[in-house]
């Protein structure tokens, strides 16, 4: 069972999730609440331990990773601080996907495809700034305008940022808008490309196999740590890309 110092005041984290990713969660939490606020010394290990009911092993790599992550200063003798936020000036508009159908009038819906974890190959790593084999989540869907697919989703996040991403119902909530509750972005990272799709995705979008295709790389960061990667594909046919600089 879990101990109450790591529920309250906290929703209950998922059964499956590694200890040492329960308490990295919660103090990522209190810090973006701001119960604990920039440069402010963090309760010791011995006083974390009986907070959360975790050996000190389990805190002391937690607080280790997300020093190593730049979200914590350990000073030794001193303490745990959290560092100082970097002001980020955002570089595109996000959009819940959901929200731009409703805003032309048409309606959203979407089907899951798989929803589960997984482990970093070596892109995903380097792209997440963890060590390969790190586990992530990982959710596949597709996005369909008035019953007609437009936006094949291949997800991944980071289950520090967000660990309740597998327990979300991403039918009725859109990754986005979870993902933007939980941990607004700061940063963001953007790259479009033409492709063709593979035989999966066509299928999932019911498109011919040589559909030219747009394909969004799309990498987001909240409290300085990479909190996604997705991939998002678009029938060339069927939908754009587009956007203004005033």
């Amino acid at each position: 069972m879990s101990s109450p110092g790591i529920l309250a005041p906290h929703p209950a984290p998922s059964p499956a999730t590694p200890r040492y990713q329960q308490i990295k969660a919660m103090i990522l939490r209190r810090v973006a609440s701001g119960e604990w606020g920039g440069a402010e010394r963090l309760p010791s290990e011995n006083e974390l331990v009986k907070l959360t009911g975790v050996s000190r092993v389990t805190v002391n790599r937690a607080l280790r990773e997300l020093a190593d992550a730049g979200l914590l200063v350990r000073v030794q003798g001193v303490g745990t601080f959290v560092a100082d936020a970097k002001p980020q000036s955002p570089l595109l508009e996000l959009r819940d996907i959901a929200e731009e159908m409703a805003s032309r009038g048409s309606r959203h819906s979407a089907r899951v495809l798989d929803q589960g974890r997984c482990r970093a190959d070596a892109a995903l790593a380097a792209a997440f700034g963890l060590p390969e084999d790190a586990e992530l989540f990982r959710c596949r869907l597709v996005h369909s305008e008035n019953g007609v697919p437009v936006q094949f989703e291949d997800r991944y996040a980071n289950p520090v940022i967000a660990p309740r991403f597998l327990e979300q119902d991403f039918t009725r909530i859109t990754p986005y808008r979870y993902l933007t509750a939980c941990a607004p972005p700061e940063r963001l990272e953007h790259v479009v490309e033409a492709v063709r799709p593979n035989a999966f995705i066509a299928q999932a979008l019911d498109i011919p196999p040589d559909e030219p295709c747009l394909l969004v790389h799309r990498r987001t960061w909240s409290w300085q740590v990479v909190a996604t990667r997705a991939f998002l594909t678009h029938p060339g046919s069927r939908y754009r890309l587009g956007g203004a600089l005033d």
